[in-house]
């Protein structure tokens, strides 16, 4: 069952492709070496990293979670667009089955861009997520999106 859908932007001086390819295509990559003390490692566990992949996500002690994983269900390197959802571990459990994510980076006039951030939480019964519930996890990827962007700035060099 479908329960609440929130929506938030992210604002970057970096353009879309760049923030697209450290988000989304090299994050495996990139976000254990920015922010080794909360993400231990990402690991594709099944495919290739393409839709229809299995990545999981460990996270070091620091963490609310030990990890999660995402099923990737669709990537889009031209429109600049991700779907992936998260199926196993972290908030999942007896309220929430998967929280599926739509991520697109759009290019804003100034030669930044603009992120998407849809989250579509499926829960369990009746269960109803409000929004003060998902504060913690919406700072957290606003968080990862103002590290990336710094590293990126700091490095114009990487992923142009």
């Amino acid at each position: 069952m479908v329960g609440t859908t929130f929506t938030y932007d992210y604002s970057s001086a970096v353009a879309p492709s760049r923030m697209f390819k450290a988000l989304i295509t090299d994050s495996r990559t990139l976000l254990p070496k920015l922010l080794p003390q909360f993400i231990k490692e990402v690991n594709v566990v099944q495919g290739d990293g393409e839709a229809g992949s299995i990545e999981q996500v460990n996270f070091s002690e620091a963490g609310p979670f030990k990890y999660v994983k995402h099923r990737i269900d669709e990537v889009d390197k031209e429109k600049l667009e991700c779907k992936y959802t998260m199926i196993e571990g972290g908030p999942l459990g007896e309220k929430l089955e998967s929280i599926a994510y739509e991520v697109k980076f759009e290019a804003t006039s100034d030669g930044g861009c603009l992120c998407k951030m849809t989250s579509k939480y499926n829960v369990t019964g009746d269960f109803e997520v409000k929004e003060e519930e998902i504060k913690e996890g919406r700072e957290s990827s606003l968080g990862v999106c103002e590290v990336v962007e710094a590293y990126l700035l700091q490095n114009p060099q990487v992923y142009a």
